[in-house]
């Protein structure tokens, strides 16, 4: 479940005010050594999420001077998100199917926290490799 993932990586959310520009973006992405922020509204609510591609396409059709842009100008503002009761399998897909690389966790319509496409491959990694040492065992006491 997407909740264990969280409870094991902790549920900090990097993100920025929907008033923020891009170079604040930009500099908070960089200090923080992470792919993607949530974008929060003045009420604390989910208004978008933008990654390090967003801002890099603003650049290249804006040139430098899109760097001043509010991020509401650059960020995905359909936010797809998982509950903490999803699966890792439900998170992959959802993933897959959109062509995303990162989802806002909620519980109860609130922000919990944010799982990457690594943090839920990982975590499916570790579940095989679980499935295959019981799979080893059981053949070898058959």
């Amino acid at each position: 479940m997407i909740a264990q993932i969280l409870n094991e990586k902790g549920a900090i959310v990097h993100a920025v005010s929907d008033s923020a520009t891009l170079t604040e973006a930009a500099r908070e992405l960089d200090a923080r050594g992470v792919g993607c922020v949530v974008v929060l509204d003045a009420a604390g609510g989910v208004a978008g999420i933008l990654s390090e591609r967003d801002i890099v396409r603003q650049v290249a059709r804006h040139g430098a001077g899109a760097l001043a842009s509010c991020v509401t100008s650059a960020m995905t503002k359909r936010v797809i998100t998982a509950a903490t009761s999803d699966s890792v399998d439900d998170g992959l897909a959802r993933m897959t199917d959109r062509r995303i690389r990162h989802l806002p966790v909620t519980h109860d319509g609130r922000l919990v926290g944010l799982v990457s496409i690594g943090d839920l491959v990982k975590r499916k990694i570790e579940e095989v490799q679980v499935e295959a040492e019981a799979m080893r065992a059981y053949i070898a006491t058959g």
